[in-house]
């Protein structure tokens, strides 16, 4: 769901101008930014699920990040993001950064299978999370698409309403826009493609 969490944040960024976009799309991004490290050290790994009906290696995983998209481990990285955005920013786009953070977890729910845990390091042995959409590729695909054209859509409008309101060309706004969707229509197609 790459492509899917960068199209939430540009929804985001279209109602809200204060959140730099570059910070946005950190933030969509950010339990997988601290995945990244831990997968290295083999801290949280990602096994890959044999599936004989499909050759798409979309959404054919499971990803025990037990820490970083634990659903307290998401919460508190959330938090954190949160607090240093509203030191730098303010208060606002600081709740607002942190709430997009936790989107990230919320979006992989939708997804995963039932891998994600609720406590870090799945401590207790608790029942894991995941509705697992990625059981129906077509249907995953389809939502992530829906969130990239829906960001592209309403950034691309709100971009156009600033500049026009500010009594500047919307050329740039429209490039925007024009980048912005192709950015996710590849990133979308890398994923799908197993990228």
């Amino acid at each position: 769901m790459v492509a899917g969490h960068f199209g939430f944040a540009a929804i985001v960024k279209s109602r809200e101008r204060e959140a730099p976009l570059w910070v946005l799309m950190l933030a969509c991004q950010w339990l997988d930014v601290i995945f990244v490290p831990l997968f290295v050290m083999g801290i949280e790994r990602i096994t890959p699920v044999a599936l004989p009906s499909s050759t798409s290696t979309y959404g054919n995983i499971i990803i025990y990040a037990d820490y970083t998209h634990s659903l307290v481990g998401a919460l508190l990285l959330s938090l954190v993001f949160g607090l240093v955005s509203a030191l730098i920013w303010g208060k606002r786009p600081g709740v607002i950064l942190g709430a997009v953070v936790f989107s990230h977890w919320v979006l992989d729910l939708i997804v995963h299978r039932s891998d994600m845990a609720i406590l870090p390091g799945n401590a207790g042995h608790l029942p894991r999370l995941g509705f697992g959409l990625w059981r129906e590729p077509v249907a995953s695909i389809a939502v992530e698409l829906a969130l990239v054209l829906l960001g592209t859509w309403l950034y691309w409008r709100a971009a156009v309403e600033v500049t026009r309101s500010e009594g500047r060309g919307t050329t740039l706004a429209h490039a925007a826009g024009g980048l912005m969707l192709f950015a996710g229509l590849v990133t979308l197609t890398l994923n799908v493609l197993g990228f």
